[in-house]
């Protein structure tokens, strides 16, 4: 096969671009992104090679011209990746990482490349760049010093040991997650199926058959083992499912993730020390909001002491209900969810298995593109496309008339999938060389259905991941380098967990929340409740999450661990970390921080950008309106179409006319004195 046949290679005359997935077959990833790999790094030693002297137009902006049918092919592949895996698939990543780790290494390495950037920088003051184009020079320069451009000798030869050793071990790592999540189901009886909630032995028999398993089953997606443990009343059967939740990824053998996880950190150590840094947190947290580790400690122990003291108050309460049950033993991590729920029962007269039918998936995916609707103006049609999964659904996305993006929408849990639930784009928006509109994707793990029900923390995982493809869809930038989601990770979140406020706007449940037997809207009682149990078992949930925060960031401050569950067990005995909670995500299945990069010294991101998120919303609630349209232009001009083009704290300034503090995220939690 020619290149020119190879689908992935070729030019897709697709309506907006989307891949055209019913031609692709896994025997094209591999020559596609060989060949790509080859081509783009002919066209980057052309730009390096020129005798041109150098010049914002034919070294920056031709950096930006390369690359696209690597870009093309790689957008699908990593994309399916993730959200539709097969063995040969895994395969392909295990080859693949290091060479394109290679391939960065080699453009990173070119000292004459280096040379023509550093020489464009060097003229800034004398050159007629635009804003924008300063600040994508300003943060091309900044990338290629951090990525040990300027390195030279043995130093520079260990970074690309180092870089092509942490992608290896950092597929390893996901892989080896997936692996676990993917063998281990629990086969339930009759018995305890009639003990559940009807949407949840619904969701496992539904599980059970797509799995071709001896029975109706539970497995280590969150969105079966969460609501397993919120409402079995066998304890013994909590604790089973428990148990393999929390060993994803320590469980022994081949798919062990605890030594690659302190490999990882010895590597990024000896990465920021080559670059000149004191530890791997002061080097990833320079061009973060929060600038140094204190400040990321200092906020996190700001919300660390309240939540504790909300969460130990709760034990105790819990462990008397236990008692109370004829149980002779202290709270448990398999009995929290469990009590919880009977609790927010008693004290709110909020059931989970008669409010998840007021919540169906489609109901809440209108609801979602009824607020941008009102908020941006955004029109969302179906489009019939080939996609790369049955349960995957495409709209185009219009304003005024216009196509703005295509969206995507991966809703369902498989073996195929990695966990969680995230936002990523098979093509971003840019202006330049070319116009292009965004086709961004969402991927959850919701139980199937008929119809799908979610939990109210699903709901929010639902509008929490829209609020991302927001800041994709609305950008608008020239480059792609600074479009919508390109920004300071700290900054990334806001967005997305802003846009959950709009879950809570009591006119939105009001017409969304319809019951999928009988169609009527949820009672305003029930909605009453919903509302007022918002901030229900929040010490639990903050715990949970700050824990593995501060985790993630003692591991990358000083010297890196001669163990990494040691430092894990040290800095949650130094807290006092509650006996009958867990870390939101221990080490050996911290996928955010140990599968790449992205959140590595960063997982408090998602509370630096709640900082904002809450104080954010109160702009909306000043303005006396959750869709007042000049706050909503203000939100997009400022925040979501400008995606890179400011520092993180300046865009939020001009939103808001200041930076916060963190009293609203207090108040917001229900942790406020």
């Amino acid at each position: 096969m020619t290149d020119a046949q190879n689908p992935l290679l070729a030019d897709w005359q697709t309506p907006f671009g989307i891949a055209p997935f019913a031609e692709i077959e896994d025997s094209h990833f591999a020559p596609a992104l060989d060949a790509a790999l080859a081509a783009d790094l002919d066209e980057t030693v052309a730009i390096a090679e020129q005798t041109d002297a150098p010049t914002f137009a034919n070294t920056v902006e031709a950096l930006m011209t390369t690359g696209a049918k690597l870009n093309q092919a790689a957008s699908v592949f990593y994309n399916l990746a993730g959200a539709d895996s097969n063995k040969t698939r895994e395969g392909l990543m295990r080859e693949f990482s290091p060479k394109m780790a290679a391939h960065s290494a080699a453009i990173y390495g070119n000292v004459a490349l280096w040379a023509r950037i550093r020489t464009v920088w060097e003229n800034r003051k004398v050159t007629d760049l635009t804003e924008e184009q300063a600040r994508v020079l300003y943060l091309m320069h900044r990338n290629w010093v951090r990525q040990g451009a300027a390195l030279d000798g043995d130093a520079a030869a260990r970074m690309k040991e180092i870089k092509s050793r942490l992608a290896t071990l950092g597929t390893a790592f996901s892989q080896n997650l997936l692996a676990d999540e993917r063998e281990w189901e629990m086969v339930l009886d009759e018995a305890t199926l009639a003990a559940l909630p009807g949407y949840l032995a619904e969701a496992a028999r539904s599980t059970g058959e797509e799995r071709e398993s001896d029975g109706p089953v539970v497995t280590l997606s969150r969105s079966l083992v969460a609501p397993f443990l919120q409402t079995c009343p066998d304890r013994s059967l909590r604790e089973i499912a428990h148990k393999a939740w929390a060993a994803r990824g320590a469980n022994g053998g081949k798919t062990d993730n605890r030594e690659i996880a302190t490999e990882i950190l010895k590597l990024r150590e000896e990465r920021a020390k080559l670059l000149g840094y004191n530890d791997f947190a002061s080097y990833k947290l320079e061009t973060e909001m929060a600038g140094t580790p204190d400040r990321v400690r200092e906020l996190l122990m700001n919300v660390w002491g309240p939540a504790k003291a909300r969460a130990d108050a709760d034990a105790k309460v819990l462990e008397d209900m236990l008692q109370a049950d004829g149980v002779n033993d202290t709270l448990k991590a398999w009995d929290w969810r469990y009590y919880a729920e009977k609790r927010r029962k008693a004290e709110h007269d909020l059931d989970e298995a008669a409010l998840k039918p007021y919540l169906q998936l489609d109901r809440m995916i209108e609801a979602q593109f009824g607020c941008a609707t009102r908020l941006f103006g955004l029109e969302f049609a179906p489009l019939e496309v080939d996609l790369y999964h049955p349960d995957c659904r495409a709209w185009e996305v219009t304003r005024d008339g216009k196509h703005v993006a295509v969206f995507i929408g991966d809703y369902f849990a498989r073996g195929s999938k990695r966990s969680g639930a995230w936002c990523s784009a098979f093509q971003s928006q840019r202006k330049f060389p070319d116009v292009r509109a965004p086709i961004v994707i969402n991927v959850c793990n919701f139980a199937k259905g008929n119809p799908a029900l979610l939990s109210y923390d699903d709901a929010r995982t639902l509008f929490h991941e829209f609020g991302h493809a927001l800041h994709q869809m609305l950008s608008d930038v020239t480059y792609e380098m600074i479009s919508g989601t390109s920004v300071a990770r700290d900054f990334v979140e806001l967005p997305s967990q802003l846009y959950e406020h709009w879950l809570e706007v009591p006119e939105v449940l009001e017409k969304f929340a319809t019951h999928a037997d009988t169609g009527e809207a949820m009672p305003k009682a029930m909605l009453d409740k919903v509302l007022a149990a918002a901030t229900f078992d929040m010490g639990f949930q903050t715990v949970e999450y700050v824990a593995s925060a501060l985790v993630d960031l003692d591991f990358h401050v000083g010297a890196a661990p001669l163990d990494a569950m040691t430092q894990q067990a040290e800095t949650l005995d130094k807290l006092g970390m509650p006996a009958a909670i867990g870390m939101r995500h221990a080490t050996p299945h911290f996928a955010h921080v140990f599968s790449g990069d992205g959140y590595s010294a960063g997982y408090y991101s998602y509370m630096w950008s709640e900082v904002m998120d809450a104080d954010a919303f109160e702009a909306f609630e000043e303005a006396g309106d959750a869709f007042d349209p000049e706050t909503a232009q203000k939100l997009e001009t400022h925040i979501l179409s400008a995606g890179g083009s400011l520092e993180a704290a300046d865009l939020y300034t001009a939103f808001r006319g200041r930076l916060p503090g963190v009293e609203a995220l207090l108040k917001g939690r229900g942790l406020a004195a």
